[in-house]
């Protein structure tokens, strides 16, 4: 029997995947991905970082935003393959009853609270930069969460990949005029790329951040470049949204259906395995564009700020940049770098309220079975609900720096090695329970995601335990 007619006698579960350029065609959760991940530890950390330690820091980046690819891209083919997010994989792992689930939540509600608490204030501080009126951080950090709201309200991937990609272009052309015009040497920028550079606070920094190592600065920034644990879970959130593989048709919200994925064929694996390659390409979109913005953000701290000696202190890190570009290269570029900015603040801050509500949710369905009854977009909603107070909360009270470094910590450096690690264990022990010995052997990991994970859960894991004690003593004494 051919492949059409076995797809039409019902023998095969998983539609043909694309091919060619069709690939291309279909590439989408990467936008919302990295629109997302774009935010305060780009405009902020990386730019204040790249100011206090120049292109030092750049390997940083592509190590961290490499590493953090993996672990999203290893999520999201589990929802292909099963047709089910990170946090029902968490569930099925082996020991304690959902105590990876416990874990997730104890660390994301505060995470949560905190961060989109402290976004709505700095998108706030960033459009009256841009567009100053009365009151105008406060008026701008309302409007901003009440746009952010009404598109994460919908609940639609059709309409969040279009507002996403918009920002995202933004983001892109705003940026690069600035790091272009300010770009240090290539050579020096080279060697930043490799490591070769020392990393080193200056003799000019104000003595606060003298007394502190280099890695105070460092650290935050790798902890929320590519976003941190709860970002990578959300990619698998848009590549479920998308329809890829076993996703097709099931939305959010639900476990996988064991029934299907236990009766799956050789044929059914090996087209998964051809999705999986988009969800490769997809990923490796997002990584892409995420590694030139940070590097952007970070070369325009060096250029622009690092030049003038000068660091950028609490929410006024884009008034200072683009005064000090206004004065030097003229003022629409300055405006342009405002844009970006706000670009990446609006749109982080979307993606948070997109994201956060569909993984409590789902942390709290798998707790108490019963809300997982109501509509899926009742329950968003209900979270959406939460966050609007505390959007409203951090407009009026938080420290943007203070409160986006702490949350970076906790989300990015704490979670991300235990994520990477039991990823791979929910490949090579859960999987053959969820899906047939057939199709398990067509869509396992391959030895490159296998090995991306170990040396992520190493990576961070030493960060983990060697720096981030440190870490978040220096946050939480403050200069």
């Amino acid at each position: 029997m051919g492949e059409e007619a076995a797809l039409s006698a019902g023998a095969w579960r998983v539609a043909a995947p694309p091919r060619g350029l069709a690939l291309l065609g279909l590439v989408g959760p990467s936008f919302i991905w990295c629109a997302e991940y774009i935010g305060s530890g780009e405009v902020i950390l990386a730019t204040r970082s790249g100011a206090l330690l120049g292109p030092a820091i750049l390997w940083a980046i592509v190590v961290t935003i490499g590493l953090k690819c993996v672990i999203g891209m290893a999520g999201a083919q589990w929802a292909v393959v099963t047709g089910e997010g990170m946090i029902h994989l968490f569930d099925r792992l082996p020991g304690p009853r959902h105590w990876m689930v416990w874990l997730t939540l104890a660390v994301q509600v505060p995470a949560a609270v905190v961060s989109v608490g402290a976004l709505a204030k700095v998108a706030g501080v960033f459009l009256h930069s841009f567009w100053p009126l009365p009151y105008g951080p406060y008026v701008w950090g309302v409007l901003a969460s009440g746009f952010a709201v009404a598109v994460a309200w919908s609940g639609g991937f059709g309409i969040l990949k279009a507002v996403m990609s918009a920002l995202v272009f933004v983001i892109i052309v705003g940026v690069f005029y600035v790091a272009v015009r300010t770009m240090p040497p290539l050579a020096e920028a080279a060697r930043g790329l490799v490591g070769m550079l020392p990393l080193e606070i200056p003799a000019w920094a104000p003595e606060p951040i003298r007394r502190a190592s280099a890695w105070h600065e460092v650290l935050p920034m790798m902890g929320w470049a590519a976003g941190g644990f709860a970002s990578q879970v959300w990619y698998s959130y848009w590549v479920l949204g998308a329809g890829y593989g076993m996703a097709a048709g099931r939305g959010w919200g639900f476990p996988a259906d064991l029934g299907d994925t236990r009766s799956l064929t050789q044929q059914d694996g090996r087209r998964l395995r051809g999705w999986c390659r988009l969800v490769w390409l997809d990923a490796t979109v997002a990584a892409c564009i995420g590694i030139a913005v940070t590097t952007g953000f970070a070369l325009a701290g060096a250029g622009v700020l690092r030049a003038v000696r000068e660091v950028p202190a609490g929410n006024a890190v884009a008034i200072t940049l683009s005064r000090v570009f206004s004065e030097r290269w003229g003022g629409p570029g300055a405006r342009l770098f405002l844009l970006a900015g706000s670009a990446a603040m609006v749109s982080t801050l979307i993606g948070q309220l997109s994201g956060w509500p569909r993984l409590l949710s789902d942390g709290v369905s798998v707790m108490y079975p019963r809300f997982a009854q109501m509509v899926w977009k009742k329950r968003l909603r209900m979270f959406l609900g939460v966050f609007v107070v505390t959007n409203l909360l951090g407009v009026l009270l938080f420290d943007p720096v203070r409160f986006v470094q702490l949350g970076a910590q906790l989300d990015g450096i704490l979670l991300t090695p235990i994520q990477a690690a039991m990823l791979l264990v929910g490949f090579r022990v859960v999987l053959p329970k969820v899906v047939s010995r057939e199709a398990a052997a067509e869509v396992r990991l391959g030895p490159v995601l296998s090995g991306g994970l170990l040396i992520a859960t190493l990576v961070f894991g030493v960060l983990c335990v060697r720096v981030l004690p440190e870490g978040l003593r220096a946050i939480l004494a403050g200069p």
